[in-house]
């Protein structure tokens, strides 16, 4: 039932906004160029990896060294707007089509945090990742790591239909509301470096 509803819904979001889809392409890359999508690799179902994508919205700027430059200085008015109104997450209904994603699960993040976790951190893996979740709803990238995870497990162990259709209202007043979308100080999430006590156990 949750995959039914998952390609219903994300072909009813496409019909309805592919105009918004095709304008926002456009913009992307009249002010940040070539290439219009962002392709990362990221953990999906059992940690499986698959392709994510995105709108950009940074700039491919670099340093003397050939390093990227921080997230601050790569950030630019245009792609903070996408951010605000998570237009930039449009592309990962493609995603939801091939089956990488659902519409509401753990939000998939970066290959390389997948050592770092703890056992009970982990089981975020156990369920499809999502384009919301429930930390998304309570928080976003506002709260800290260990509440997110927390969210996530909570959300693996009492998913529901319904509970799916309240997170996408939620997610819904949140875009509005453009609650969450940064931590404090910073245009981006901060990295995760894994818990405190795993770094006090030297694991």
């Amino acid at each position: 039932m949750k995959r039914a509803f998952d390609l219903f819904v994300a072909l009813v979001v496409i019909m309805l906004l592919w105009p918004v889809i095709a304008v926002v392409a456009v913009l992307v890359r009249i002010k940040l160029g070539s290439p219009v999508l962002f392709r990362q690799q990221r953990p999906g179902l059992d940690a499986k990896p698959f392709y994510v994508y995105k709108f950009r919205t940074m700039l491919s700027a670099f340093d003397e060294r050939g390093e990227p430059l921080p997230d601050e200085k790569r950030m630019t008015r245009f792609g903070s707007l996408l951010r605000r109104f998570s237009l930039d997450e449009l592309p990962q209904l493609i995603n939801v089509l091939k089956g990488d994603l659902s519409l509401v699960g753990p939000r998939p993040l970066l290959m390389e945090y997948l050592p770092l976790y703890n056992a009970e951190q982990a089981r975020r893996h156990s369920v499809k990742p999502g384009i919301t979740g429930w930390a998304q709803v309570n928080g976003r990238n506002a709260i800290s790591w260990e509440d997110k995870f927390k969210y996530d497990v909570w959300y693996v162990d009492h998913q529901s239909f319904w509970l799916d259709i309240r997170i996408l209202w939620l997610t819904i007043l949140k875009v509005v509301r453009s609650e969450g979308i940064s931590q404090a100080g910073s245009v981006t999430m901060e990295r995760f470096r894994g818990s405190d006590t795993i770094r006090k156990d030297g694991k």
